[in-house]
């Protein structure tokens, strides 16, 4: 393990959950990654593997059978893992948002059913807060809930669901219009359970999960729509017991979304110039190795800086959140310089592989197309230019 992406002050334990982490991401995911990807085949064995290791429960309470750890031992971890293949680091993390949500906003009751079956993997979370004409105007939400008697009828699409197949819990994102003086106080966070795959769903009336999205890379992992076509849902599976707080419960799961998304930024840049730095010390031209060149070693000169300037600013943003503070700067920061510096890295890596960069046999071809996807994933970088601008002018008004 070389000196990059280091963090200070880790406790005993974080680095004993980073260690086994780190070996079962060598032993068990890197020698299988390219060819599942390839395949795009669902990961069933490694997903077995992080069950047994605790890591659905990473960030679950103790008393809910979690082990407790902090949003920075996630950050950590999810970077390990995306080291190895970002598709499975997918896996976790709509799973960790959705956990997230039920224990800062959850009712006792909530609690008490979900959680101890999540830290055991039992039950897997998806987030659906997207929609075909969405984008990122959360504002502009069609997915209904209306209320009839001690349930709510949902009707709408919803798109983009990480785990959508495999989930059997999604929290899904409802406009409810019962009186709230903005839009953003009209929505909804509804739990609902399901059972895993594809179609029309067997215990859940009118729920469909359609099929997979073919995608270009980010693989592996089942991404898709959700249709609702009057879905009769219990009102005591509003998150939190109360409507009109949606919006808020999946911002402050975006919020921490956005942290991982770095982490996997972090993680699929250190994996790229992993690779590069190898094969620039084994491929030669005009009697030298390449590492040798000026050119090459300026290349990694950079890769190295960004790999490391992007890991401190992911570990900052994730100790902020973990303090109780705002982080909403540090996290938008966090997220727009990971993914822009993992593509940056990516394609260098790819450079320096040449030709055989372009070829399936080689690892970083699978890298480069899965970076851009983190580009877009929490969030585009103009939407995160947008948070980190705003923020910065509350910080720094001038009077008067």
């Amino acid at each position: 393990m070389g000196r990059l992406a280091q963090t200070d002050g880790l406790t005993e334990i974080q680095r004993d959950i980073l260690a086994t982490v780190r070996e079962f991401v060598d032993k068990e995911i890197i020698p299988v990654a390219t060819e599942l990807e390839h395949k795009d085949e669902y990961p069933t064995a490694i997903v077995e593997g992080m069950k047994q290791l605790g890591l659905f429960g990473l960030t679950i309470p103790e008393e809910y059978g979690g082990l407790g750890e902090s949003l920075l031992t996630y950050a950590l971890v999810v970077e390990e893992i995306a080291r190895g293949w970002m598709s499975v680091s997918g896996i976790v993390n709509t799973h960790f948002i959705v956990a997230h949500m039920i224990n800062a906003h959850g009712t006792q009751e909530q609690k008490e059913h979900f959680l101890p079956r999540m830290a055991a993997g039992e039950i897997r979370g998806a987030f659906s807060m997207s929609e075909p004409g969405l984008g990122s105007d959360v504002a502009a939400i069609s997915t209904k809930g209306v209320k009839d008697g001690d349930f709510y009828v949902l009707n709408g699409q919803k798109m983009w669901l990480t785990n959508g197949g495999t989930s059997n819990l999604v929290a899904v994102l409802c406009k409810t219009d019962e009186g709230g003086s903005t839009p953003y106080k009209n929505m909804t966070t509804f739990l609902i359970e399901k059972t895993p795959g594809f179609g029309a769903n067997p215990t859940v009336p009118g729920l469909t999960v359609p099929g997979k999205i073919e995608k270009m890379g980010y693989k592996g992992v089942d991404t898709t729509e959700l249709v609702l076509q009057d879905v009769r849902i219990p009102a005591d599976r509003i998150l939190g017991g109360v409507p009109g707080r949606g919006f808020y419960q999946m911002m402050d799961g975006v919020e921490v979304g956005r942290v991982n998304v770095a982490a996997r930024g972090c993680g699929v840049a250190r994996r790229a110039f992993e690779l590069g730095i190898s094969y620039a010390q084994q491929r030669s031209t005009f009697g030298k190795k390449i590492a040798e060149h000026q050119a090459i070693q300026f290349k990694l000169a950079e890769m190295a800086t960004k790999v490391e300037a992007a890991h401190q600013m992911m570990v900052m943003a994730a100790r902020k959140k973990d303090s109780g503070e705002r982080n909403d700067l540090e996290a938008g920061m966090a997220k727009y310089l990971a993914s822009e510096y993992c593509k940056e890295v990516v394609e260098d890596a790819f450079r320096i592989h040449g030709g055989y960069g372009f070829s399936k046999e080689y690892e970083i071809e699978r890298l480069y197309r899965e970076a851009p996807m983190l580009l877009i994933g929490e969030g585009t970088a103009e939407i995160q230019k947008m948070i980190i601008g705003r923020r910065l002018l509350e910080e720094y008004r001038i009077a008067g």
